[in-house]
């Protein structure tokens, strides 16, 4: 039996995703200019500001592959502080959101080629692209909690907000 997503669990799982990605820009705040920006040696985006930019962009690259947009260049001086990646990823929440809203059970849950970067076709299911990028916010969480204790400003409480 193959497994069926719903857009009312596929929506709870966004919302509280972005609720502790939230919660992550807000502790970011904490962090001066040269923190933010500041090269951390042992992360692929060695940077506090370029793991929260690329955190967003993904996922409003993979909305935009469902879309039928494939568009990977995103400019990340265009997002130079909190205030900035916060207004974005709030776009983002806001445009996933309303796609989920729209999406009836054989949008989410069948199989078809989609276009990608690099003009490579993929076969992907929808709900299995969404779930990914949510999975993603949660690894680069993990990446910038690590970068903030190495900055001497440790943050807590974000696992999957269970309540």
């Amino acid at each position: 039996m193959d497994t069926m997503y719903t857009s009312a669990a596929l929506l709870d799982l966004h919302e509280r995703a972005h609720r502790n990605l939230r919660a992550l820009l807000d502790h970011c705040r904490t962090l001066s200019p040269d923190e933010l920006n500041r090269t951390l040696a042992g992360f692929g985006y060695p940077t506090v500001r370029l793991q929260l930019h690329h955190m967003i962009g993904a996922q409003e690259y993979w909305l935009g592959v469902l879309n039928g947009i494939v568009d990977p260049d995103d400019d990340d001086t265009a997002f130079p502080d909190i205030d900035a990646l916060e207004a974005w990823r709030a776009q983002t929440f806001a445009a996933t959101e309303s796609w989920l809203r729209h999406a009836d059970a054989a949008t989410l849950n069948t199989a078809r080629p989609f276009m990608t970067w690099g003009g490579r076709e993929r076969t992907m299911v929808p709900a299995h692209v969404l779930l990914r990028t949510q999975m993603h916010l949660y690894h680069h969480q993990g990446q910038v909690t690590a970068m903030c204790r190495l900055l001497d400003k440790p943050i807590g409480g974000l696992d999957f907000p269970v309540f």
